[in-house]
């Protein structure tokens, strides 16, 4: 499976779980894509710096070729979901720690 195949498995799954599984709803929250805002600049800051200096390379059998500050537009993808995945995942276990 190509790099672009996982980042996109990895999108879907972390989807699924705020929407369906976890039912937190991040996406449809202001909060989530304001608090995205911020972490994506300094993704797109770590990733320009690790790539352009040849520190992390990526073969380009594996990506689509697309990049963003240096780095391939899956990265953006890859971070994305683990963004959502964790926050949906603490907003879960929030919830079901509260005493009943």
């Amino acid at each position: 499976m190509s790099y672009t195949q996982l980042a996109i498995v990895a999108v879907a799954t972390a989807i699924s779980l705020d929407l369906f599984l976890f039912t937190t709803k991040l996406l449809k929250r202001k909060v989530f894509w304001s608090s995205y805002a911020i972490i994506l600049g300094f993704q797109l800051l770590t990733n320009w710096w690790l790539t352009s200096r040849n520190i992390v390379m990526y073969s380009p059998d594996t990506i689509i070729g697309i990049r963003i500050a240096s780095a391939p537009c899956e990265d953006l993808l890859f971070g994305f979901a683990l963004v959502l995945g964790v926050m949906s995942n603490w907003i879960r276990q929030d919830v079901s720690r509260k005493p009943r």
